[in-house]
This record gives C-alpha cells, structure tokens and sequence, in this order.
C-alpha cells in the first residue's frame, strides 16, 4: 500500500523546501476540498515541481513520478514518502494505485503534461481524466510558477530564497454524462481538466508577474 504517513513526511519536506529554502507563496489553498479524494493537475516546468506541490498544499500528497527516477537512494526516499512511479510508457500500474489512494479519501497529484517544458498546458495525457472519471475525485487545477526560468534547463535547481508561486484553483466535478461512450467521456474529461490548468496557468502568472519560460526543452526542431 502506498504510504499515508510517507506523504505527511514528504509534505514537512517540501514545506520546508517551498518556504525554508525558497520563497514561496500559495494562493487559494481554501479552494482544496478539506476531505476526501483530490486530483491535483498541476502544470511542470522543472525538477522541483513535486516537491513544492508537496508543500504547498494543505493536505498529504502522493504525486506521481517518472519512473526512472526510483533508483538507489533517491528511488528509496520517493517510495518512503508515498511518491508514486510512473512508467510514461504505460502507466496503468501507476493509476492503479493512484485509484486506490483516491478510493482511501486521499490526495494524488499528477503533470497533465508528462515531461517537463513550457507548463503551458498545451497538451495533456489522459491519465488524470480516467481517474477522475473512476475515482469520483474532484480536480484542483495548480499552477506552480517560478521553478524554472528562460535559459534553464529541466533539471535546473533553482537558487536559494527563489520567489515561487503556488495558486490552486476552483475544483472541477468530472461527470461522464448518461449515453456517452467512455471513450468520449475521457476525451472531453481530460479536455477540460487541459483547459482548466491552461486557463489558471495564464491568469496566475499574469497576476504573479511570473512569465512561463519562453523556451520548451522538448521541442523537436
């Protein structure tokens, strides 16, 4: 079973990140439902993004993560704080146990976007839909900002004392609607949970005055 009391731990770590080593701030953490199951869509442009999502929130977070990245210490670490592997290849193990976290009441954070880049939202996987659709989750849209800045690679940390914003945004009740197909239902689903993050995305770093990086790392030329 992924640990419960792990992601209390990893939230005390990235609190102390999010606040302690970096300058943090969070909007709209009263939008986060108190109880019950949570999906985070959180945008992603760096290395560091789990770990502030983790402190920011006011609730234990489980937050999927590349799979690759559970190996040696570090892959202990993740595991013992609750952290969920994700193989980007296929992850139905991963949302399987995303599924019974939620089924528990408990909170599970997902990058709609997979890889790290602009954190615009201008592409989503459907893994945050489906269980949306199959966990009876509302879905908290987050924007992190400030992680990584024009010029600096996905794996950048970012320097001591950095301003970031957190701003979570209204939940969002995923419903399949009665006579439409699943397959429907999880693409117009994972649309508006793209289009919601894209949205909050934009306005949050207009009001933070935080720009996106201008320059996507994945990018294929």
């Amino acid at each position: 079973m992924i640990s419960e009391r792990g992601a209390r731990w990893g939230r005390r770590i990235g609190r102390f990140l999010a606040f302690g080593v970096w300058h943090a701030r969070v909007i709209g953490a009263d939008r986060v439902p108190t109880s019950g199951p949570v999906l985070f869509a959180a945008n992603h442009t760096g290395v560091v993004d789990g770990p502030v999502l983790a402190g920011a929130t006011p609730r234990p977070v489980h937050v999927l993560v590349k799979q690759e990245a559970f190996t040696g210490v570090v892959g202990w670490f993740l595991t013992s704080l609750g952290q969920i592997p994700v193989d980007r290849e296929g992850g139905r193990t991963a949302l399987t146990a995303a599924l019974g976290v939620l089924r528990r009441g408990g909170v599970v954070g997902i990058f709609p976007e997979g890889n790290r880049g602009r954190g615009d939202a201008s592409s989503a996987h459907a893994g945050i839909a489906w269980l949306a659709l199959n966990g009876g989750a509302p879905v908290v849209p987050v924007a992190v900002l400030g992680t990584r800045r024009t010029g600096e690679s996905v794996g950048h940390v970012p320097g001591f004392r950095r301003r970031l914003v957190i701003e979570f945004g209204e939940p969002l009740t995923i419903v399949r609607e009665p006579g439409t197909s699943g397959r429907v239902a999880l693409s117009e689903a994972n649309e508006a949970i793209r289009v919601a993050l894209s949205g909050l995305v934009s306005a949050a770093a207009a009001r933070a005055g935080l720009p996106l990086p201008n320059d996507d790392p994945n990018a294929v030329e």
